[in-house]
């Protein structure tokens, strides 16, 4: 972080699409930053009765963002086939199942086959060397865990991703998070937070990180890591006397689940390229005022990002940038509950973020 391009590459990856329930739009942008880190993914039919949408920021590389992007959402879809139906419970495992994944000699192949250059040359050699059992990468597997090779006992990435997600099923939609993305949903024009930016000054985030015997210092986990929650970064998820979600830093999210209504108009997911630069009220209002102008979503997040966009490096404005803008066609009834320990959003959680 801080190393910057001369200029800006504002050339941008954009992609539109819709069915029945949903249409949407997203943008991303490297902009002054030397490497791009961020990833997305954008499944308007995951299922027959789903969409999925997520955002991930990696950071001390892309493999893990990277990875995220490819494996996230078929996780949900493999926890939910085997959990009766309870989504939210599925989107959880999903993100822990993410860290269990990255480890071991399969985990070491993907990492390096999405990484740098250098490393992918080297992964691909690997999996040359040492094919792995079931063959198709992209498939959904079941047996992760039994490839073999030189690197069977790789512990896991030492960089890491923020993930921020949203699952719409008929009218309920699931926002689960982990790390500074950010999830907002326009009801009525006023701005909504269903995430929580985790930073290491949090209450309930810093005493976690002392618990697990970490430290916080200048609003840095161990004087590093800017994030409390995070997939990857397993230096910081070391303590074998605890869970998953008790370590310094944790890939558990925070959830929320909402009943959607007819006021709920759409909903934004952004990095925090985003947020830094604009309120989640702000980035509503400039959503709906491009709506009057402009009919493709994704030409509502190109021209999002070039409001970001600083004019010269340093500063806000300078990183990594991803937005996507997801809005509902058919909403139906109303009331929001949240499900981090699946506890009942209040109204002062559901008041306009300005």
């Amino acid at each position: 972080m801080g190393v910057y391009l001369s200029t800006p590459k504002t050339d941008k990856l954009s992609a539109d699409g819709e069915n029945s329930r949903v249409r949407f739009g997203l943008s991303s942008m490297q902009g002054w930053r030397t490497t791009m880190e961020d990833a997305h993914a954008a499944f308007p039919d995951l299922d027959d009765c789903t969409s999925f949408f997520g955002v991930y920021d990696g950071h001390g590389g892309k493999g893990v963002s990277k990875f995220c992007a490819r494996h996230l959402h078929k996780q949900v879809l493999i926890n939910d086939a085997n959990s009766s139906g309870d989504l939210p419970a599925s989107v959880h495992k999903a993100f822990l199942r993410m860290d269990e994944m990255m480890k071991g000699q399969r985990g070491w192949r993907e990492l390096t086959e999405l990484g740098d250059k250098g490393n992918k040359i080297s992964g691909m050699l690997e999996g040359i060397i040492w094919p792995p059992k079931g063959g198709d990468s992209d498939k959904i597997e079941e047996d992760w865990d039994n490839e073999e090779g030189p690197n069977s006992n790789f512990p896991g990435p030492t960089s890491g991703s923020t993930a921020c997600v949203a699952v719409i099923r008929n009218d309920q939609l699931i926002v689960a998070n982990a790390g500074d993305s950010r999830c907002v949903i326009s009801r009525k024009g006023q701005a909504y937070n269903l995430s929580t930016d985790h930073k290491p000054d949090l209450e309930g985030e810093k005493e976690r990180i002392l618990g697990a015997g970490g430290f916080v210092v200048a609003g840095r986990v161990n004087g590093s890591l800017n994030l409390s929650r995070a997939i990857g970064d397993m230096e910081l998820k070391q303590n074998e006397l605890l869970p998953a979600e008790r370590q310094i830093v944790t890939a558990e999210p925070e959830l929320k689940t909402v009943q959607l209504s007819e006021d709920d108009e759409f909903i934004v997911l952004a990095c925090d390229g985003i947020w830094d630069c604009m309120s989640s009220q702000e980035v509503v209002d400039f959503v709906h005022k491009q709506l009057k102008t402009e009919d493709k979503l994704s030409s509502v997040c190109e021209k999002m990002l070039n409001r970001c966009v600083a004019p010269t490096s340093g500063g806000e404005g300078c990183d990594n940038m991803t937005v996507i803008v997801v809005q509902f066609k058919k909403p139906a009834s109303a009331v929001a509950t949240s499900s981090t320990e699946q506890s009942s959003a209040t109204a002062e959680e559901m008041r306009p973020k300005i």
